[in-house]
């Protein structure tokens, strides 16, 4: 039988608030890492304070984030408001959980991932973060961070200070509406994490979780079928509240049965509707009888 995690199932539905995104860049031809903690076949760039300072008019992921509808005008207002730093790598720390919130995360290149403490000491992992993701909106509420942020590869993260932008918000009916739209957003997300928690079996739940990666890369323009995952079989395990050994073999089992191919970390989809299949549960059941 399949194996769920205690420390997964034991996640807080509140602390659920915690999400964001990510992609990666390198030099030389190596796999590249992209939006939400995945990585593209392709040819890496260096991440240069060049391509940090891009403005928000000139951002490929703008349509993803919170310029989208707004005029030139108030792209360059809210543009005013933004703090590009140096480059982060695998490791440093967006915010921690118990620190003042002060602002808003988003990912431009990379990935980022969320958690929060668990009753054993460990940690829960809420989220992996993509490019044009907001991070940081658990904490607008108490003012406190309930999760931490940690960054899963070298990402370039637009800091927008709360205070500001509520302020600009307040001017812009276009901006306010957007904040509204991404908070909503986290909403539909957090419900859907937990159907997923409650009521999808363990295939149901790894074939979910690769086709909203897919889906997600595909929106930032980027392979949806062939990608390397930024985060360990631990992670996607405690994300998905599954046992790391059951993530394993669930993987060797779909690339026995086509559907995927997995080396390490690189993954390729070889069968995308087989994976909605599964989702569906029109195939639960058989999967269930052959991995007991």
């Amino acid at each position: 039988m399949t194996t769920a995690s205690p420390r997964a199932k034991a996640a807080n539905p509140l602390a659920l608030r915690c999400r964001g995104l990510i992609e990666i860049n390198a030099d030389r031809k190596m796999p590249r890492i992209a939006s939400g903690g995945v990585t593209i076949l392709a040819e890496r760039k260096v991440i240069s304070f060049e391509t940090i300072r891009v403005a928000c008019k000139n951002c490929t992921i703008s349509a993803l984030c919170l310029p989208m509808g707004l005029t030139p005008e108030d792209v360059d207002r809210l543009d005013s408001i933004v703090k590009r730093t140096r480059p982060l790598h695998r490791g440093d720390y967006l915010f921690r959980s118990g620190e003042r919130f002060r602002s808003l995360y988003v990912v431009k290149t990379g990935s980022v991932k969320t958690y929060a403490p668990n009753e054993e000491g460990g940690e829960q992992v809420l989220g992996f973060h993509l490019p044009g993701e907001l991070v940081g909106l658990d904490a607008i509420d108490g003012e406190v961070h309930s999760c931490s942020a940690k960054v899963l590869e070298t990402s370039a993260i637009c800091e927008l200070p709360f205070t500001r932008l509520e302020e600009l918000a307040s001017s812009i009916a276009s901006l306010q509406h957007q904040l509204y739209r991404l908070l909503s957003k986290e909403i539909g997300q957090d419900t859907e994490m937990l159907l997923l928690l409650g009521k999808k079996s363990a295939d149901e739940r790894l074939a979910t979780f690769l086709l909203s990666m897919s889906r997600r890369l595909h929106q930032r323009g980027l392979s949806p079928t062939d990608f390397y995952l930024s985060m360990s079989r631990h992670e996607i395990g405690n994300y998905l509240g599954l046992a790391v050994e059951t993530v394993s073999r669930l993987f060797t089992r779909f690339q026995d049965e086509g559907l995927l191919r997995v080396d390490r970390k690189h993954v390729e989809l070889l069968d995308l509707d087989a994976l909605e299949t599964i989702v569906s549960g029109i195939q639960g059941s058989d999967h269930r009888r052959r991995s007991s």
